[in-house]
């Protein structure tokens, strides 16, 4: 497969994974009065990249794009068992497994995946992180350009999120974009870079945001 057509296909809004449907955390946060503007959705944003992604989440994803890449699967199947234990919140927990599984029905109807990847996926509970592993691994993406699509999609949903709720103009969401691509470069590069033994967060904030968000009363975005 041609690999900038692959690389769009796995970024693309249009992977039928129902992504778009959660807000993480930021729909409880608008709703609450913490985010009231663009600047102060820029500092939500960018602290989630800065002291979440780039210190747990990213490194994480990498690690298991670089194992399947690798044909590492007991390694690959331990990642998946620490990523799916990290999921701090029910809310959290549940994209998870639900992304992972539309990953799985996705890639399983697909000739490119190969046999030892299908079986993995009949023996474990998928993650998204593993679902977007195998997709990366299937389509012959190498594992830093799969991370650099999984923050760029990340990017783009919660800008999405901010459009339907704060609501946030177009042209107000493309200059949060030209503001955070610096930082979204640099979580990648910290991801790539981060020695496994210092990998972690607490972001406490985005888990009483998710926690609090499944009790809301009313809402766009799922739990």
């Amino acid at each position: 497969m041609n690999a900038p057509f692959a690389l769009l296909r796995l970024a693309s809004p249009q992977l039928p994974i129902g992504g778009y449907s959660y807000s993480q955390g930021l729909e409880l946060a608008i709703d609450s009065g913490l985010i009231r503007s663009a600047a102060e959705a820029e500092v939500w944003l960018r602290d989630n990249l800065e002291l979440n992604l780039a210190r747990f989440e990213a490194p994480l994803l990498l690690a298991h794009c670089e194992a399947a890449a690798a044909s590492d699967w007991t390694r690959l199947g331990e990642l998946a068992e620490r990523h799916r234990a990290s999921r701090e919140t029910a809310e959290f927990q549940l994209e998870s497994r639900q992304t992972g599984y539309s990953l799985a029905q996705l890639l399983l109807g697909l000739p490119e995946l190969d046999d030892t990847s299908r079986r993995l996926l009949a023996e474990l509970t998928p993650t998204f992180a593993l679902g977007w592993a195998l997709a990366a691994r299937a389509w012959a993406i190498a594992p830093r350009a799969a991370l650099d699509a999984w923050l760029w999609t990340w990017l783009e949903n919660q800008l999405a999120v901010l459009m339907k709720t704060l609501p946030l103009g177009q042209q107000a969401a493309q200059r949060l974009t030209s503001l955070l691509l610096p930082t979204l470069a640099a979580t990648a590069e910290q991801a790539a870079e981060l020695p496994e033994a210092t990998w972690g967060g607490a972001p406490f904030g985005l888990a009483l945001s998710s926690m609090a968000h499944e009790r809301q009363y009313s809402r766009l975005f799922r739990s």
